[in-house]
């Protein structure tokens, strides 16, 4: 084999050296100074050159004389004497040389080192802080939501960390979310599936974990390496994450539990809010029930230890609480029961599950029982009628919403799909229905165009539902035909001379405020609840199976039925006596709902309110509604 010539090798060590950083770079200008101190020093220690006038240098005083010209240009100004001056000169140009490449270097080092802060790439360690994996519309309404809950939490932490430009994700934050109260967040770019990146936020020390649905084909992938990442991580700590996860296609559900096992919960985005949609279009006011237990401004659902209640009857723990509502409990082995028979006795150890402003309202047998029992009425038997719904629009969340739809409507009933999408006709002759009580039919509509809407007979139908065309079109453009649809459906009312039961389904909640004035219903802001279940996911380790149970058939649901149904309007009632007329019927009643306008609803909630003071005294008309947690 040829040798390597010593010029190569000495090159190539000299290249590897170089390729180090700023520190080699700096070590080599080191290097050259050194070099040329010394041999100044040595020249004028053994030449006996000196300044005109002054004695002979030594080599050190000679090597200090080189040093102060190699760090200060101006020094060799005073030097007396043309020898002397000739060694300066060389000095001091060599000085200038290695300070103007130290400069240099510094320079483009800092410049670096900021480049890496910009990045995101350096590690967090925050102790008890909220990761966030992924970037999403969603993104927004979680922090908003996480902020008021950590509102009385001292140095609450949010980290974010997802594929994106660390600058671009504050400042979208910073224009989009106004008011952060006393939570500070923190941005890191990274690729969430990769374990590396993974561990900058720290997840061993965080008090809870959410995955969001990042955008693209291959969402629900790319959430499931993530929880995967954080489960099977070798160097993970000893004690259960709290993950809550959104996953966009229930098929991807079972293998997404089997990876995160007790400690995922998994927020099923399409179920939930096809579930909502389903249920609000048959009652209206509904979705805002769902959204004053998910919200963190208002009333929320809380599972909390209350050993007082240890060998109480069901019945009996329900009223004992004024201010909070007991709607079940979690036994010894961490199962949801919603709504369990009334006789049904609290064991020690089992935790209560309760609505309340604030778990620190949670109080028991803190105001008198006042119930008025000849108000109560006796159960009106209702027949269940067939029912008529027209479904305006469609999307992915169309199929699943005519199942849910199937499952409660009476025998007899049908249901109208009307919109303009590619292959429509073969979706609706393909859906699968959950029973034969419901039957389907399919019109290619224009639904923005007034002709082809009256050619519908509208108020011929009990229901309509807008669905917005959220997969062929971005959110914007989807909400704005929604809108252009709705205000159709107004006019199309109004010459009609009847209310029209209207429920739209919104994925931008900016746009809801701009829906109100079509006069509709009620509005699902899509992206908003998964947003709000996510975020009170985060926080109760049992949200995602009390919501499961809520919007299960088989379990315990909620309802809007007549107030004239439970009591007499003919005089007051306390919300005590309400609560008791719910329990002899084997229910739990949770709230009412009025009508109001807009100006006297102000947080859009339809005039829903949920957990009144149970001791105050209520004036109920015949269009008042309770909200009644039921099995049937």
């Amino acid at each position: 084999m040829k040798s390597t010539p010593w010029r190569a090798r000495l090159r190539y060590q000299f290249d590897k050296s170089m390729a180090a950083g700023p520190i080699a770079l700096i070590g080599w200008l080191a290097v050259i100074s050194l070099v040329v101190i010394v041999i100044a020093g040595l020249v004028l220690a053994v030449t006996g050159i000196a300044p005109d006038g002054s004695e002979h240098m030594s080599f050190v005083e000679g090597a200090w004389e080189s040093l102060m010209r190699t760090m200060d240009a101006g020094t060799m100004g005073g030097d007396i004497g043309w020898p002397f001056r000739g060694v300066s000169l060389v000095v001091t140009i060599s000085g200038i040389f290695v300070f103007s490449a130290l400069i240099g270097v510094l320079s483009s080092g800092l410049e670096e080192k900021l480049d890496d802060l910009r990045k995101g790439r350096s590690h967090v360690l925050e102790h008890d802080h909220t990761i966030i994996f992924n970037w999403s519309p969603s993104i927004f309404d979680v922090i908003s939501e996480l902020v008021i809950a950590n509102a009385s939490r001292r140095r609450p932490r949010i980290v974010i960390m997802a594929a994106k430009d660390k600058v671009e994700m504050e400042d979208e934050l910073a224009a989009k979310i106004s008011d952060l109260k006393n939570t500070r967040i923190i941005c890191r770019s990274g690729d969430p599936t990769d374990l590396y990146d993974i561990n900058i936020v720290n997840p061993q020390t965080s008090r809870s974990i959410i995955v969001l649905s990042p955008e693209g084909d291959h969402a629900d992938s790319e959430v499931i390496k993530t929880v995967l990442a954080l489960v099977n991580d070798p160097s993970r700590r000893a004690a259960p994450y709290q993950i809550a996860a959104e996953i966009r296609d229930a098929k991807n559900a079972e293998v997404a539990e089997i990876v995160g096992g007790k400690e995922l919960q998994l927020v099923l985005a399409d179920d939930l809010i096809s579930r909502i949609v389903a249920h609000s279009s048959r009652q209206a006011g509904l979705s805002g029930v769902y959204s004053e237990l998910l919200d963190f401004d208002g009333c929320e659902i809380y599972t909390i230890d209350q050993p007082e209640l240890a060998g109480k009857s069901f019945g009996a723990a329900v009223m004992v609480y004024e201010t909070s509502t007991l709607i079940g409990f979690c036994d010894l082995e961490g199962k949801v029961q919603l709504n369990p028979p009334a006789n049904r006795i609290f064991l020690p150890g089992e935790r209560a599950i309760i609505i309340a402003e604030d778990d620190a309202a949670i109080k028991s047998g803190t105001a008198e029982m006042r119930v008025d029992r000849d108000i109560i009425v006796a159960p009106v038997a209702r027949q269940a009628k067939p029912e008529n719904t027209l479904m305006l629009g469609w999307n992915r969340r169309g199929p699943m919403i005519a199942h849910e739809l199937s499952r409660y409507v009476a025998a007899g009933s049908t249901l109208t799909v009307a919109a303009d999408t590619p292959e429509l006709e073969e979706e609706v002759r393909d859906l699968a229905l959950a029973t034969g009580n419901m039957r389907v039919s399919c019109k290619v509509t224009d639904t923005s165009s007034r002709t082809e809407l009256d050619a519908l007979d509208i108020p011929a139908f009990d229901h309509v539902l807008v669905l917005g065309y959220s997969d062929h079109m971005a959110a914007q453009p989807a909400d704005t035909r929604t809108l252009v649809t709705l205000l159709q459906l107004r006019k199309i009312a109004e010459k009609a001379g009847r209310h029209i039961g209207i429920v739209s389904e919104m994925i931008d909640v900016r746009n809801r405020e701009l829906a109100a004035v079509t006069r509709a219903d009620d509005f699902v802001v899509s992206n908003k609840l998964v947003s709000l279940m996510l975020a009170q996911a985060s926080e109760n380790a049992q949200m995602a199976a009390i919501f499961s149970e809520l919007l299960d058939e088989d379990g315990s649901e909620i309802y809007m039925r007549p107030v004239t149904d439970y009591v007499a309007i003919n005089r007051p009632a306390t919300f005590y006596t309400v609560c008791l007329a719910a329990l002899r019927r084997g229910e739990v009643a949770i709230g009412y709902r009025r009508q109001v306008d807009g100006e006297h609803d102000r947080r859009n909630l339809g005039g829903v309110i949920v957990n009144p003071r149970k001791s105050d005294l209520y004036a109920f008309a015949e269009t008042d509604r309770l909200i009644i947690l039921a099995r049937e």
